[in-house]
């Protein structure tokens, strides 16, 4: 696997498919570009999802995570962007992904976004 940012997620079987679990992570190291002035946003990514019958691969969604940031994103973009690309992946029963971006110009900003399985 490369050790460079990549949008290749990778994913593993789900270990216990008959069980309804969560898995949650935090990516504490999210960053991306202001679209408008180019100036970096960091955030704290929270990714939270019940797995169907696959997982993602940790190494990989970090390098993933590295992908976004020499790229110009809107908060609220990027973070359905990230959910998307993950259910899109995984198919889990359901996710929800939060970007909670640091305070830029004395404004905090959380996006939440959710998916669950029909």
């Amino acid at each position: 696997m490369p050790a460079k940012p990549s949008r290749a997620l990778e994913t593993f079987p789900n270990p216990r498919p008959g069980r309804h679990y969560e898995i949650a992570f935090e990516c504490s190291e999210f960053t991306c570009l202001c679209p408008r002035t180019g100036q970096p946003d960091f955030a704290t990514l929270r990714i939270r999802y019940v797995p169907a019958k696959l997982c993602v691969e940790l190494k990989s969604l970090k390098l993933y995570s590295w992908s976004f940031r020499d790229e110009g994103h809107f908060h609220e973009d990027v973070t359905n962007r990230i959910l998307d690309d993950l259910v899109s992946l995984l198919q889990p029963q359901e996710m929800t992904v939060v970007g909670d971006f640091n305070v830029r110009g004395g404004i905090h900003t959380v996006v939440t976004v959710t998916h669950r399985a029909s």
